[in-house]
């Protein structure tokens, strides 16, 4: 059963700084894109940013310049650096990575982790 889990959310001041981590476990083959996702409330869902398998990145407007996405093949893990934090970025943030596993290729999701920035 594949499963992933994030850390590293908390709660930090505005200007501040949160790494947050993902990894997944279970029996996986492959993995091709990951990357993070984040839902504020009364809001939908969505991309913060991304990572292919060859290192390709994309990143949401709204964090270019202020966010990094990285990722370890080998120990099946992404980071997402987050710095100059503002009120907006408040929200749980959701790791998401598409798996090719014994029941082939699909998308899995983590259960989430706050980011909460006080001003």
């Amino acid at each position: 059963q594949v499963q992933l889990v994030e850390s590293g959310g908390g709660l930090v001041q505005a200007g501040g700084s949160l790494r947050l981590s993902c990894a997944a476990s279970g029996s996986t083959f492959d993995i091709n894109t990951m990357g993070w996702y984040r839902q504020a409330p009364g809001k939908q869902r969505e991309l913060v940013a991304s990572i292919t398998s060859g290192g390709t990145t994309n990143y949401a407007d709204s964090v270019k310049g202020r966010f990094t996405i990285s990722r370890d093949n080998a120990k099946k893990t992404v980071n997402l650096q987050t710095n100059s934090l503002n009120s907006e970025d408040t929200a749980v943030y959701y790791c998401n990575m598409y798996i090719l596993s014994r029941t082939g290729w699909r998308d899995y999701w983590g259960r989430g982790t706050q980011v909460t920035v006080s001003s």
